[in-house]
């Protein structure tokens, strides 16, 4: 039993990040309101109210102060605007710029002084043009309103469960994509798997199979059908080539930017069992038998020594597991399993508490806040605006090029390749970085794409190239080309009410002189987390996988592609939606890598890409319909001068508790409390109603009868919970990359592993 005393340096270490994240938690709930200052005005931005989402554009309302050297004494108005974001989710903020105001009201004020109402509206028109603001994606997301949002779902995924394997002991999955392929390496001896992400060569004089497991070797007679034993040393033929690995993967290791976890060493430990698949499978594993803790306010167990997300319902007895973000279900942990859709779990799955221990799979459970703000997280881009000039393309065919005709639609998808390639009536499109380019022919030459065939809309799932329908061109410049990418495209898609891993679907990797592997979605422990997305399962280390690119050994590309379109290996998730105010700790002795929620286009090689709201090499003046009616224009308002002024942070005396109603009426939280602006000063708004849940009939204070009490309620706490979400945010970025606990030293990106084989998809 541990003592008191053998807690200390846990408590110390919470204590210290406590005082260090204070600031951040002070930065995180003092993102609004913004000031901006000019010499004509003074006006304060309260938190947007968001609308709606359409390609790179957002809508919103915002409640807004306005002081001139006219009117000293604030006056308060909601203006309505059309502005184009720009997103960086590796830090997780959202810029708008391009401000277009579409509509503006100063209650109080509108037949009283209409003229100094058309003044205050001129002047917010000609400064907002000037306006950057910028603030978190996570506020973003817990106050977009779902119902008026037009989500991007996916339909006909495949949720068939996979071979399921439950054991209770310290086991690795070693996974081949069909029947074990081996090619030859040149003067070694050897022979090596090419369709696994695994190291795992044939010594051609013993006939024997060795696996590498960064800290250990294993050998097999069959690396299917027989076992795998822990050896103390491999031949010298084996060792020779794992050094030339090492080597060539500590000189490319700066440029792939690996993005892994590697645990550490335990002598004292048994080394992980094999099991061996051939076809899609997923393990699941406990530590010896299962040991359960119950969930407050629930009939659900869950299992604890596990990095598996494992359930009982104690009321139907029967066993739920998360994989890949869907839910199987089975009476017996060896048993069966059959999928249940994530709005048809029992209802405690809701009930599990925002802080608590698993509180990880909220996400995947519908109608929750977590499930919501994945969603909705799914339907922001990552934006860019690419030099139509710089960006390059290469594709590398492996022999003549071979086309295959994609079902339901009249392109087809290049085969032998580890590009996307499309072809549609004679005209070729690549889909490289998130970036689209055509061509006449298939070898090029490329140039970057200003539109691209309806027809790519209709990819089915069923199809390897299917994330490639999340690719978007929103705007075009003569200089740059307007582009982004929502999480779709690397394997996140909107399900239902929910989000999921990959399509379930099984693509049959292509072989030529080389291996070309498809998308998959199990086999990899894939695990959702708020703050990054998707992830690989803990269990999985550095040494087993190899993922290096770039002719490693003879092989022109790596297992899964390029490091931008793998999942990252992230610190185990145990709970932290909550207002948790300091990291969770448990145990570990882990070296982290973090890469974050990857941004693509910063990867390019040819640095094409820039953030979109920094300004084109040419101003030109604004075009197209800015008036608000109709589609919005396509065109950027880019004038010269007008990306300069930004809001010099929040007014430290302003709180953010102003709000406004689709009909421009402004209200405030006052501890509880709701009032409204008359144009003059604040005056409570009630109901004479017992039943104040929605205060919408008429009173003397709100004769318009606009004020739905419910819903302002329901945007209160979407906004504290955005504050909150970017709060728990920072925190978790700072315990996972190190900055706090134990284990927390970086690696360097190229450290010890096996390499890659095979072939990449982009």
């Amino acid at each position: 039993m541990k003592t008191l005393k053998s807690y200390l340096p846990v408590y110390r270490r919470m204590f210290l990040t406590a005082i260090l994240l204070t600031p951040f938690l002070l930065m995180a709930a003092g993102n609004w309101p913004k000031e901006i200052k000019t010499d004509k005005a003074v006006v304060i931005i309260y938190q947007p109210q968001p609308d709606s989402l359409v390609d790179d554009h957002l809508y919103s309302r915002a409640a807004v102060s306005l002081k001139t050297p006219a009117t000293p004494t604030p006056v308060f108005g909601a203006v309505w605007t059309d502005a184009k974001f720009s997103t960086d989710r590796e830090s997780g903020i959202c810029t708008i710029y391009n401000v277009i105001i579409q509509n503006v009201r100063f209650p109080g004020m509108d037949t009283v002084d209409p003229v100094k109402v058309q003044n205050f509206k001129n002047l917010l028109e000609e400064e907002s043009a000037k306006w950057t603001l910028e603030f978190s994606l996570d506020e973003l997301k817990a106050t977009l309103d779902m119902s008026h949002v037009v989500l991007s779902t996916a339909a006909n995924l495949n949720n068939d469960p996979p071979e399921i394997i439950y054991v209770k002991k310290n086991s690795i999955l070693l996974l081949f994509d069909g029947d074990p392929v081996y090619k030859d390496i040149e003067n070694a001896g050897l022979k090596r798997a090419i369709n696994t992400p695994f190291l795992v060569l044939q010594d051609l004089s013993d006939k024997h199979y060795y696996l590498y497991g960064g800290e250990r070797w294993y050998r097999s007679s069959d690396p299917v059908s027989s076992a795998w034993a822990v050896i103390q040393k491999p031949p010298a033929s084996v060792l020779k080539y794992q050094d030339a690995l090492q080597k060539e993967t500590s000189t490319s290791g700066s440029s792939t930017q690996q993005q892994s976890t590697r645990k550490k060493s335990d002598s004292k430990k048994a080394p992980p069992d094999i099991v061996v698949r051939t076809r899609p499978a997923e393990l699941i594993q406990s530590d010896g038998e299962p040991e359960y803790a119950p969930i407050q306010g629930t009939q659900l167990l869950y299992v604890t020594n596990t990095d598996n997300n494992i359930f009982m319902d104690i009321d139907k007895n029967q066993y739920y597991i998360l994989i890949s973000g869907r839910w199987y279900t089975s009476p017996a942990l060896t048993g069966s399993w059959s999928y249940v859709a994530s709005d048809k779990l029992p209802q405690d799955f809701a009930r599990i508490p925002e802080g608590s221990e698993k509180d990880a799979v909220l996400a995947s459970v519908a109608g929750t806040n977590a499930a919501k703000e994945a969603v909705m997280d799914a339907q922001i881009p990552q934006t860019a605006a690419v030099d139509r000039k710089t960006a390059q393309c290469e594709v590398k065919w492996d022999g003549e090029p071979k086309f295959e005709k994609i079902k339901g639609t009249d392109l087809a998808r290049g085969m032998n390749t580890g590009s996307t390639v499309l072809l549609y009536r004679d005209i070729y499109y690549v889909c490289d970085n998130a970036v689209w380019f055509i061509g006449k022919g298939p070898e090029g030459p490329w140039e970057v794409a200003t539109e691209i065939p309806d027809e790519v809309q209709k990819i089915p799932p069923e199809d390897p190239t299917y994330n490639v329908k999340y690719v978007y061109i929103y705007d075009v410049e003569p200089e740059v080309v307007y582009v982004g990418y929502t999480p779709g495209y690397t394997g996140c898609y909107v399900y239902g009410p929910t989000v999921v891993y990959g399509t379930g679907w099984y693509y049959p990797p292509f072989y030529g002189p080389y291996y070309y592997p498809r998308p998959v979605t199990y086999g990899f422990s894939m695990n959702y987390n708020p703050w990054y997305g998707w992830s690989m399962g803990f269990t999985m280390s550095m040494g087993w996988f190899s993922f290096t690119i770039g002719g490693s050994m003879g092989y022109p590309y790596g297992w899964w592609g390029p490091p931008i379109y793998r999942p990252p290996f992230y610190p185990p998730y145990y709970g932290f939606y909550g207002p948790r105010p300091v990291p969770y700790y448990r145990g570990g002795g882990n070296t982290i890598i973090i890469n974050n929620n990857r941004n693509i286009y910063t990867d390019r090689p040819d640095r094409s890409a820039r953030p979109s709201q920094q300004p084109a090499m040419s101003n030109r003046p604004a075009t197209g319909d800015r008036t608000g009616t109709g589609r919005p224009s396509t065109q950027p308002a880019t004038k010269p001068g007008t990306r300069d002024v930004k809001a010099t942070g929040r007014v430290a005396e302003q709180k953010n508790n102003v709000y406004t109603d689709n009909k421009g009426e402004v209200y405030r939280n006052n501890k509880g409390s709701w009032e409204k602006n008359n144009g003059k000063d604040w005056e409570s708004v009630h109901s004479t109603r017992q039943n104040r849940t929605t205060d919408t009939q008429p009173s003397a204070q709100d004769p318009s009868g606009s004020f739905n009490r419910q819903e302002f309620d329901r945007q209160s706490e979407a906004r504290q919970r955005g504050t909150q979400q970017s709060y728990n945010r920072s925190t978790y970025q700072r315990s996972a990359s190190g900055s706090y606990g134990s284990g927390g030293a970086r690696m360097s990106s190229g450290s010890r592993m096996g390499g890659g084989g095979g072939g990449y998809r982009r």
